[in-house]
Formats: structure tokens, C-alpha cells, sequence
């Protein structure tokens, strides 16, 4: 099992853009066989930090996703959705392993 950890710096007055962003992408990870742990928006503290969790059995399977979500047009269509609102600033993506006992 690997798990992407996705940390967004975000236009803090498009949150309500992001937000929505966040909504297009759950679903999509699904499809191509991931898990979504969700989106996590600014609460207390920094108010231009979001955040993002899935998990794939793989990193295989993460690398099959990456090739079908660059063909896929509702994936294209949510990055250009990003694109046109410019409510991501930038973000970075790291992979983690659980360990469970």
C-alpha cells in the first residue's frame, strides 16, 4: 500500500474554487482504483495551506492511474479547471507506507 500525500499553497481567496477542485478529484481517484482520504482545507493556521490523501494497494497501481488520468478527460477537465481559476499556487507530492504494528 502506498499513500500520496499531496500539500497544496493555495490563492486563499479562491477557496471556494479549490474546494470544488477537491470534489472533482475524489471521485476520479476512485475510478481508476484508489482510495481518497479526502481534502483538507485551511481551518486555524495558515490560510493558504490545503491538503490531500489517497492510497493505492501500489505504487504500480499509483503509476497506472498516473497513465490513465492523462487520457481520461474528466481529469484533464479538473486540471483545467485549476488552470483557469489559478487556485492552486503550487504543491508538492510525497509517497508514505503505513506501518501498522
Amino acid at each position: 500500500m502506498v499513500t500520496c500525500y499531496l500539500r497544496y499553497i493555495i490563492d486563499a481567496g479562491k477557496l471556494k474554487e479549490f474546494e470544488h477542485y477537491g470534489k472533482l478529484w475524489i471521485p476520479l481517484v476512485e475510478k481508476f482504483g484508489g482510495s481518497h482520504h479526502g481534502y483538507f482545507l485551511p481551518s486555524e493556521g495558515a490560510n493558504n495551506v490545503a491538503l490531500a490523501l489517497f492510497t493505492f494497494p501500489s505504487l504500480a497501481d499509483y503509476e497506472q492511474y498516473r497513465i490513465k488520468m492523462a487520457e481520461d478527460a474528466d481529469c484533464q477537465a479538473a486540471f483545467k479547471y485549476a488552470e483557469q481559476t489559478k487556485c492552486i499556487l503550487s504543491y508538492e507530492r510525497s509517497f508514505f507506507r503505513p506501518v501498522f504494528d
